[in-house]
């Protein structure tokens, strides 16, 4: 049996933009990601603070050193500039899992500047 453990968190990144006319994904500045152990291209459950809006998608690198966070497509009606957001990604492990499991959390400030963790 397999159990679905957090594995990274992005904590309280504000939205920079919404574009409504890409294919979909969220554009997160590779800066960010790996800091926080994810991979391009990999699915994420977001989950909007302001709103409770909750979602899944897959990341896409933006412009290193930006520290954008954009939603597109479709998941761009479910923000407004300036949301905080929880990304988080998870992994399969087999039960039980290591007791010394530990996810990668980084929380950002208001600007995306990476203030705890990672």
């Amino acid at each position: 049996m397999q159990v679905f453990l957090l594995r990274s968190k992005i904590h309280q990144a504000r939205v920079t933009g919404a574009d409504l006319n890409y294919m979909g994904s969220i554009t997160i500045d590779p800066d960010l990601y790996e800091r926080a152990d994810m991979l391009p291209y990999e699915k994420v459950l977001v989950v909007d603070i302001e709103n409770a809006s909750r979602f899944e998608t897959y990341i896409i690198p933006g412009e290193r050193g930006s520290r954008q966070v954009v939603l597109n497509g479709a998941a761009a009606r479910l923000v407004s500039l300036g949301d905080r957001l929880i990304v988080m990604a998870f992994a399969a492990l087999d039960y039980p899992p290591p007791a010394d499991w530990n996810p990668t959390v980084i929380v950002l400030d208001q600007d995306n500047q990476i203030v705890r963790g990672g």
